[in-house]
């Protein structure tokens, strides 16, 4: 049986379905949720040839005419251009305001293929199918899509929610074993930000994790979602602020991916190195104690993450930083921990004790 979690925006309030071989109802999932006669899937080169087929067959059998379009796999696709050569697919194959866009593959697929929906004919309603760890237990979730500049992430978008996730566990067997690590990342990060137990599960769990079990992996993206979810619910477009703890790790995750070049480290890599740097912040700045970075790296170290920054130069680190969407007033802002399972945005934070992190 599928575990269904509700993301609660009245009017824009959907469902993520997780479960097992569920992918097979995708025709009945899309359907119950708009009225179509026409679907277009949005997948990468690595995604497509595994699973295209498995979206598309059911849909034509339900008499929905799918077309299916591929993109480069990798960060760099996040892109205008890329964006740009989608809506002129979109134009070419006659996608009107009643079309469905289904984003199948990863977190870049995800934010690429819903930043084309929000903005081809003003708004097409889309559905995610997120195809790694990272992407179902974060990326799919929430509303959040868009595209990268050359010199800073995800700055370019819209929030716009899908129709529905559809989570298939299943096709977590073929991820590539430094893809299924780098999604573990955003699954400790909750148990920081918000989940002291569920951090603790995951210690308790390691082996398990390592191995895939699938016990484990569903419990870890049900309990995942529905973190994510109470923030969404209570803070969908980060207006209060609430919303913003979900990017722990972030100020330094986007400046390191940003320097280092996109694709160099997989997100969820460059996620556990900035939780690592943030929690050396969160100490410095007398926030935390020692104990809380010690968990971490120790419970990121077993899932075999990296936790160490990459040589890069500081001043173009702290120049990315600068341009971090929690930047306010030209002054940095970072969420750091308290402790295991709590966080707060603190502001105005000395750049030479940034620069001290760098070196820790």
């Amino acid at each position: 049986m599928a575990i269904t979690v509700r993301v609660d925006l009245g009017e824009r309030g959907y469902d993520i379905e997780i479960g097992h071989g569920n992918l097979a109802g995708i025709a009945t999932f899309i359907t119950r949720r708009r009225k179509c006669t026409h679907v277009v899937i949005i997948t990468d080169d690595n995604v497509g040839p595994l699973i295209a087929d498995a979206v598309a067959g059911p849909l034509r059998l339900a008499g929905v005419r799918p077309d299916v379009l591929t993109i480069p796999p990798g960060e760099s696709s996040k892109s205008v251009a890329q964006a740009e050569r989608l809506w002129n697919d979109l134009l070419r194959l006659g996608a009107d305001r009643t079309t469905v866009i289904v984003a199948l593959g990863g977190g870049v697929v995800g934010d690429l293929a819903g930043f084309v929906a929000a903005t081809y004919g003003r708004g097409l309603t889309f559905v995610q199918i997120p195809t790694t760890l990272l992407a179902q237990v974060d990326s799919s979730v929430g509303g959040k899509v868009g595209v990268n500049l050359p010199a800073a992430k995800n700055i370019v978008g819209a929030f716009w929610q899908p129709a529905g996730v559809l989570i298939d566990l299943d096709v977590l067997r073929t991820l590539p074993e430094r893809e299924y690590r780098s999604g573990l990342a955003e699954v400790v990060k909750y148990g920081v930000i918000l989940d002291a137990g569920f951090f603790a599960y995951l210690e308790a769990n390691i082996d398990a994790l390592n191995a895939r079990e699938y016990g484990v992996l569903e419990h870890v993206v049900a309990t995942s979602c529905q973190l994510k979810a109470r923030i969404v619910q209570q803070d969908e477009r980060e207006e209060s602020g609430l919303r913003a703890v979900l990017n722990y790790g972030h100020t330094f995750c986007h400046a390191i991916e940003s320097v280092a070049g996109y694709g160099q480290l997989l997100h969820g890599e460059a996620v556990a190195i900035g939780m690592i740097c943030a929690s050396h912040l969160a100490e410095l700045l007398g926030c935390t104690g020692a104990d809380a970075t010690s968990r971490q790296r120790a419970l990121l170290e077993k899932l075999r993450l990296p936790i160490s920054p990459p040589a890069l130069d500081e001043n173009q680190l702290l120049a990315a930083m600068a341009r971090d969407k929690k930047t306010e007033h030209g002054r940095m802002r970072f969420v750091l921990p308290t402790k295991i399972g709590h966080v707060e945005i603190v502001g105005d934070v000395d750049p030479a004790i940034v620069r001290r992190v760098l070196h820790m």
